[in-house]
């Protein structure tokens, strides 16, 4: 039995690599700063599961300092190291298809942090072509933010509300019930198609519910996405006859290329309650691929610390369900796509190394090298799986 399992934790940086200085990022460290804070607040975190695996240790790797509260340094039992982005962005996309073994190797294109930012032309045209009567935002925001912001007047108006972020994207809120989702959906496909010019990755339609103020986002997001510029790991392993099981946001990421089996969820613990089900059913030569968005979209884009360290309490506490579900054969990575510190100024995501930590029944506890690429990760499970070798990266183990 050979099955290969991806859990992604959304923003899960372990420091700054070594150009982030280029992107205003030096200095930058999603995991250290969360422990930092939470020492300093006197409730230090405690995730025994990962730490065992050899996050800590991992972290240290990319920093060079231990994780306030974490002091395991031998005795761990996963195969555990940290990987620099090849790509020249820290986007979602760049992230998961680097990761993947397909790098981005080109810009994408960025709308500016002005108001407006959107080109005047592509607002124009995206109106006449949808017949709304108007737009709200227009801005860089924060989703969460400029909802409650803005949610009363697009109820009262029409006026679906537009914003972008650090991302290479083009993000449309609205109102499921008081704008209509598959409307909200169709202004969207026609967003996708005017974007193409301006290279942008993703158009996301980001509905809500609510009312007077208290909106929240629904889990029908639905992310418009460039395809992979050349086939990944999904493509390989769908290929040879295998399942690609996709959990969250993935298949959105890729286009739903390489993509044979879409499971959604509602956040993290329901992604959980998902991959719990997939561990039971998952056939031999199957990829497993889970995005935990919570830790990006809820708490650091938001700069909210205190629930990102209580999401990573929640998601190492349920990890020996899933653990003992594992089968002779079976590889698990537990990674990240770029970091996103909810200590840094802003709310952008921060380039910063990634975690490696490889483990499963057969896989012997050793300490991996600095990975150049995120790749080496895709192509050592494209190994495990003894599907064609990726285009780029090295098989680890």
């Amino acid at each position: 039995m050979s099955r290969a399992f991806i859990l992604l934790l959304d923003s899960f940086g372990l420091g700054a690599l070594p150009d982030a200085d280029k992107y205003g990022d030096a200095g930058t460290n999603t995991f250290g700063h969360i422990a930092k804070w939470a020492a300093n607040e006197g409730k230090p975190m405690s995730l025994p599961n990962l730490e065992r695996l050899g996050l800590a240790a991992a972290a240290h790797k990319a920093s060079g300092e231990w994780a306030a509260g974490f002091d395991q340094r031998d005795g761990f039992t996963g195969a555990w190291g940290v990987a620099r982005e090849q790509s020249t962005g820290k986007d979602t996309q760049s992230g998961h298809w680097e990761i993947a073994g397909v790098p981005v190797l080109f810009d994408w294109g960025y709308f500016p942090k002005t108001v407006p930012s959107f080109p005047k032309e592509l607002t124009d045209k995206l109106q006449e072509l949808t017949k709304v009567p108007g737009w709200l935002g227009n801005c860089h925001a924060s989703g969460t933010t400029i909802i409650d912001e803005l949610g009363d007047e697009h109820v009262a108006t029409g006026k679906p509300i537009l914003y972008t972020s650090a991302d290479s994207v083009l993000q449309i809120a609205a109102h499921e019930e008081h704008f209509g989702l598959d409307r909200l959906y169709e202004v969207c496909e026609a967003a996708y198609e005017l974007v193409k010019p301006y290279n942008i990755g993703r158009v996301i339609a980001r509905p809500f519910l609510g009312a007077n103020g208290k909106y929240k986002r629904t889990s029908n997001r639905h992310d418009y996405a460039v395809p992979p510029t050349s086939p990944t790991l999904l493509d390989h392993v769908k290929n040879d006859g295998g399942e690609v099981i996709a959990l969250g946001k993935i298949s959105d990421i890729f286009a739903a290329q390489g993509v044979t089996q879409l499971i959604k969820g509602a956040d993290n613990m329901a992604l959980f309650d998902r991959l719990l089900e997939v561990a039971d059913t998952a056939p031999e030569k199957s990829l497993s691929f889970v995005n935990f968005v919570d830790f990006d979209m809820h708490f650091g884009h938001r700069r909210d610390v205190a629930g990102y360290a209580n999401a990573l309490h929640e998601l190492d506490a349920r990890l020996p369900e899933f653990m003992a579900k594992l089968k002779d054969g079976d590889l698990v990575v537990i990674t990240a796509d770029h970091g996103c510190d909810p200590t840094a100024p802003g709310s952008d995501h921060t380039r910063e190394h990634i975690p490696m930590i490889f483990f499963g029944p057969n896989v012997p506890a050793q300490e991996l090298p600095i990975a150049s690429t995120f790749s080496d990760i895709g192509a050592t499970l494209a190994n495990h799986l003894g599907v064609k070798p990726l285009s780029n990266g090295t098989a680890l183990l």
